[in-house]
């Protein structure tokens, strides 16, 4: 990979309070070796530093709001590339758990992103992912940094259930350091981006600031104004899917708002059993079966964990009488049932796949696989999105470019804070440190 530095604008004048007008205005997010000039002098504004920086998402948002970076850590090559091309060269590829950050002057601010995968309720969730112990460890480094502020951002997951205790050790820590500390729940798409992303915030301070902590929600931006004008620009190469391919096949029956699902009814799902090209045909009794053990396996539960239950053969005779025995053979043998144990569930029990987001309205989260047509479809093409359009999505400038694979490319947009978010952070913090 090639990570180029992009030439300063000369519009851009390297003296006094040009700096700062630029770096406010954004002409410096869109030159970055002017923030690297800026750093040197000895009236820059805030700095920052970055701990598991990813991409530099959050930090971008800093940055677009007058902030400067000093350095930043990841363990990703990839990313580590990104941030040095897209943000600024203070940029170093680093495992955080084997050595503790020396930085020479103390930043006004510590950011921090780290891993959420096994926090997630879209992974396993599992209370022993290695990768858990990095958000106390954020909070460690952080403090150990010794800021006036210490963001440290994560999923809403990472502060439920048993997964709670990691949030708590690190709030705790900063807490025994002299920090005072304020948890914030954000959503995207009450900052303006069109996707629905809920996560938490937590704000740790050692200054005399009281603020409030409100977020002032704007309209979420419909998909079609996002994703206008991406035809030209780097990293947007679509991809429409082959006609002879079973994704097209079923992309063609997935309309705006809809998606694949056998555990949900409604006008938004579409059944497997609805598309018998692809799946196999089915008749009008083996559907009123499969929609009974679709309701029935949600409604009368006799588990207290999962969402829902199989069904036993007794409850379908009660339904379908002397039916019921050629009904169950016929979908066994078709495979739209299966056994779990001597009860029956439905097969493709996923929530759903092949989601067809509109134009009037916002995406889910834009996570890792957002480039794949069998989770999230374009609205009104048979195709995955593009890059930039998952970009776009983030908040993410037109002008930073992905010089990776696809794959690569949408693992560090999907793990990276957007950076409107980041920018909001920044308004907070700017208030905590008194300017």
């Amino acid at each position: 990979m090639n990570c180029l530095r992009r030439k300063p604008n000369p519009d851009v004048q390297a003296n006094g309070q040009d700096f700062v007008t630029a770096l406010r205005s954004g002409i410096l997010h869109r030159n970055r070796m002017w923030v690297e000039l800026f750093m040197t002098r000895s009236d820059t504004p805030y700095q920052f530093v970055s701990l598991f920086s990813g991409c530099g998402g959050f930090d971008l948002g800093l940055v677009d709001a007058g902030f400067v970076p000093v350095q930043a850590y990841d363990s990703c090559a990839d990313a580590i590339c990104h941030y040095q091309r897209n943000v600024c060269s203070k940029a170093v590829q680093a495992d955080l758990t084997e050595f503790m950050p020396q930085i020479d002057r103390t930043p006004d601010i510590v950011i921090a992103g780290p891993p959420c995968q096994g926090f997630s309720t879209a992974g396993k969730r599992d209370l022993a992912d290695e990768r858990n112990h990095l958000l106390p460890l954020a909070g460690r480094i952080a403090a150990h940094i010794n800021p006036r502020v210490i963001v440290i951002e994560n999923v809403t997951a990472a502060a439920s259930g048993a997964h709670l205790k990691y949030w708590k050790e690190m709030e705790e820590h900063l807490r025994s350091k002299d920090y005072r500390t304020h948890t914030l729940k954000a959503n995207a798409a009450d900052i303006g981006l069109s996707q629905t992303r809920r996560r938490l915030l937590l704000f740790a301070w050692r200054t005399a600031r009281d603020i409030d902590f409100q977020i002032h929600a704007k309209p979420s931006r419909r998909l079609d104004v996002t994703l206008s004008g991406v035809e030209k620009l780097p990293n947007h190469d679509p991809e429409p899917l082959a006609v002879d391919s079973r994704d097209y096949r079923i992309a063609c029956r997935i309309g705006p708002g809809q998606k694949l699902s056998n555990v949900r009814g409604g006008s938004r799902s579409i059944h497997t059993w609805n598309i018998p090209e692809v799946f196999g045909k089915t008749t009008a009794a083996e559907c009123q079966m499969l929609e009974f053990i679709m309701r029935v396996r949600r409604q009368e539960r006799r588990r207290t964990f999962g969402d829902a239950d199989p069904v036993s053969v007794a409850r379908l005779k009660k339904q379908f009488k002397e039916q019921t025995t050629p009904l169950i053979q016929a979908l066994l043998h078709k495979g739209y049932l299966r056994r779990v144990g001597t009860d029956l569930d439905l097969c493709h029990s996923f929530n759903g796949k092949y989601r067809r987001f509109q134009w009037d309205d916002k995406a889910c989260t834009v996570d890792t696989r957002f480039g794949e047509a069998q989770l999230f479809l374009h609205p009104n093409e048979h195709r995955p999105f593009t890059v930039r359009e998952a970009a776009r999505i983030q908040g993410f400038p037109d002008d930073y470019v992905f010089d990776c694979t696809k794959r690569t490319a949408f693992r560090l947009i999907g793990n990276a804070v957007p950076p409107p978010m980041g920018r909001m952070v920044a308004g907070f913090a700017r208030e905590l440190l008194g300017r």
